[in-house]
């Protein structure tokens, strides 16, 4: 590994600081380094707060360090335009930096070349493409957001021993994942900008999807999507009626909205009898949601997978066995079928969970 990567894998691992609560910003690293030494780092630590690049040059001022002559290591092209901040390239130009290495150039049509060319016309030094795949990887919902114009999607699944996911038919689920395996679940919510349920686990567990665990700062909550064509969902569920996020509610066509709060909002998605899993991610595409967590039941999981529509996916695998009458599978089989492939295996107290992506 040379300098420049050596750098920008530290410029990385800042950025990583701000997960959880930057969305829909990407994460953003930037360490400033002189004489082969850093001497100022800083990370887009949440939304409307500095940009990675104006935490650095903050850092530096703070503790008294000049900037001229410094190269900036930053793991996204810095921004040229007027938003929550003022430019990116307005502050490193006005803090005397010599040389800019970038990891990846930004897809946003907002930003695209446009720091770059600034950068370029000012006459700094620049590198682009340094450990670009890694930097990608890190702000992948983003990336994939601005290139399709819809969701990353990830598939949750839990079972036990056997692969079943139901216990006793018609009544909530059994707990049987590990604490750990929980915690993981609140993790993945966090990283998502929506989640996702069929109705029949509304009916069955009445869940409220909020993110219970990891910080997510001022950012919005994860918008709750469920896929409820024949308006079945009850209405004293917790969805209906806590107010804790938003609640969208996927249906085939009109229907009486009088019990409704505020936070539910009903979108006809299709004409048809069938909903199709194509119009939902455009529909959330559209609005802005870069990454969106599937969480069952199985007629859900199925047909995201059957559509083609999975990217990534994790199953958690308990060493415990439910007991009921419900023959309720989901295999990884199916993960395969969908054009999955496992990529790591993950031992979480008595848990096996596995990491699949397409």
């Amino acid at each position: 590994m040379d300098k420049d990567e050596k750098f920008m894998q530290y410029a990385i691992k800042i950025a990583n600081k701000g997960k959880f609560r930057v969305m829909p910003n990407p994460l953003v690293g930037c360490v400033l380094v002189k004489n082969e030494k850093v001497i100022a780092e800083g990370w887009h630590d949440h939304i409307g707060g500095l940009h990675a690049e104006q935490m650095a040059i903050a850092d530096a001022e703070v503790r008294g360090i000049s900037l001229q002559g410094a190269t900036a290591y930053i793991t996204l092209e810095p921004c040229n335009h007027f938003g929550r901040t003022p430019p990116c390239t307005e502050a490193l130009l006005w803090a005397g930096i010599k040389k800019v290495v970038i990891g990846a150039l930004d897809p946003n049509p907002s930003v695209r070349g446009g720091g770059l060319n600034v950068l370029q016309k000012e006459g700094l030094e620049f590198k682009t493409g340094i450990l670009k795949e890694s930097c990608e990887g890190q702000m992948e919902a983003f990336m994939y957001w601005c290139k399709y114009r819809k969701p990353l999607v990830t598939l949750k699944a839990a079972t036990d021993i056997n692969g079943r996911i139901d216990g006793k038919k018609n009544i909530p689920a059994e707990r049987f994942s590990s604490q750990k395996s929980l915690n993981l679940v609140h993790e993945l919510r966090a990283e998502s900008m929506a989640i996702l349920i069929g109705v029949n686990t509304v009916i069955r567990d009445n869940p409220s999807l909020t993110v219970r665990g990891p910080d997510i700062g001022p950012r919005d909550k994860p918008i709750r999507v469920i896929i409820d064509p024949n308006n079945r969902i009850p209405e004293d569920s917790k969805l209906m009626n806590d107010g804790l996020a938003p609640t969208l509610l996927i249906q085939i066509s009109e229907f009486d909205k009088t019990y409704d709060c505020e936070h539910v909002e009903r979108i006809v998605i299709s004409e048809s009898k069938e909903i199709e899993i194509a119009k939902i991610l455009d529909m959330l595409g559209d609005r802005k949601i870069q990454s969106l967590l599937i969480e069952g039941g199985k007629d859900t999981w199925m047909r995201f997978l059957e559509s083609s529509f999975v990217d990534k996916a994790h199953l958690c695998v308990s060493n415990m066995e439910l007991s009921g009458e419900s023959d309720e599978i989901f295999r990884k089989e199916f993960l395969i079928n969908a054009g999955l492939s496992k990529i790591k295996d993950i031992k979480i107290s008595n848990d096996i969970v596995t990491l699949w992506k397409k």
